[in-house]
């Protein structure tokens, strides 16, 4: 006779043979998770790779550096040292004696505060005008639609092929015609009307291309024409290709070395580049204290502005190449 129970799972067939399931890793006996470490050990290890990574692209980078460094680093420690030391056979990396007689030197011997103003001047009025040429240039070309508008802007370029040595002799001839040697109007006026600017119309054309024509209809709807939508609208947005402009052109000026040569021949109306070469003893040879020190003072105006619009800077290269 057949019993009606139903066998419980101990009396199962094979419920005594199944292996016992092996506990969770982690867990203990009240069935609360324990702390697992293996991600916290991997987080712990990303983040070491990650500093150490990020160390050796330093040290890589300032490796890199020392071409770029060494040179000013050279040029400042030497100022402050004598001949004899700069001559030596050795060259010390910092002067054994340091003295600022070369920086006395360098106002004794020239004009150096008037030529000092000079750069300085003529850099800044030819930074503000080719700001204002080619930002209207490049707005002409980028948003005003006429007829050979390419092939203009063509041949615009082209100025960008042309060496400046090239075009000197005629630009001289011109310039002794209308009684200008030995002034500042030619290094003031050339630059800024002539080929040195086609650059700086490129990249405002380039900017004034990416800028959305919505703006531009909306000035026309407040009643602005074509002039105050651009001297409302598109120039105070352009600051990024602007600084990229100011910072081109006033390097540029501030350098200019062949054409104050050319057109110049005053001591007290020279530009820097032109008096560093003025400081030779009684045989022509170079005074090497006096013209380092002369070219540390020369170079901290280029430092100043570069940093103060370096941010500025890289945004209007970036703007450069957006469109075409």
């Amino acid at each position: 006779m057949k019993s009606d129970v139903m066998p419980g799972p101990a009396t199962l067939p094979g419920a005594d043979d199944a292996p016992a399931r092996p506990a969770a890793s982690g867990t203990g006996g009240d069935g609360r998770d324990r702390a697992r470490p293996a991600p916290a050990r991997r987080d712990r290890a990303a983040r070491s790779r990650r500093r150490w990574g990020r160390g050796a692209l330093v040290a890589l980078l300032v490796v890199l550096s020392v071409p770029f460094v060494f040179p000013t680093w050279w040029m400042a420690t030497s100022s402050l040292k004598p001949m004899s030391e700069i001559l030596r056979a050795v060259p010390t990396p910092w002067p054994q004696d340091p003295s600022f007689a070369a920086y006395g030197e360098v106002f004794r011997l020239q004009p150096f505060a008037q030529q000092y103003w000079n750069s300085l001047y003529i850099a800044a009025v030819v930074t503000v005008g080719t700001i204002l040429v080619s930002s209207m240039a490049g707005y002409a070309f980028a948003r005003i639609r006429f007829r050979g508008a390419n092939a203009l802007f063509l041949l615009v370029l082209v100025g960008l092929l042309v060496p400046s040595e090239v075009t000197i002799v005629p630009l001289f001839r011109m310039v002794n015609a209308l009684g200008l040697i030995d002034t500042h109007w030619p290094l003031v006026v050339i630059p800024v009307l002539g080929a040195p600017s086609v650059l700086a119309t490129f990249i405002m054309r380039q900017f004034f291309l990416g800028l959305p024509g919505e703006l531009e209809e909306a000035g026309r709807m407040d009643g602005l024409g074509r002039w105050g939508i651009f001297w409302r609208i598109a120039f105070p947005l352009s600051r990024s290709a602007i600084s990229a402009v100011a910072i081109f052109t006033f390097l540029k000026s501030w350098n200019l070395y062949l054409e104050p040569i050319v057109y110049l021949s005053s001591k007290d109306r020279f530009t820097l580049p032109q008096a560093l070469t003025q400081y030779v003893d009684a045989y022509g040879g170079p005074m090497w204290n006096v013209q380092l020190a002369a070219t540390t003072l020369t170079v901290l105006p280029v430092l100043a502005v570069f940093l103060v619009a370096q941010r500025q800077f890289v945004q209007g290269l970036a703007h450069t190449g957006l469109k075409g």
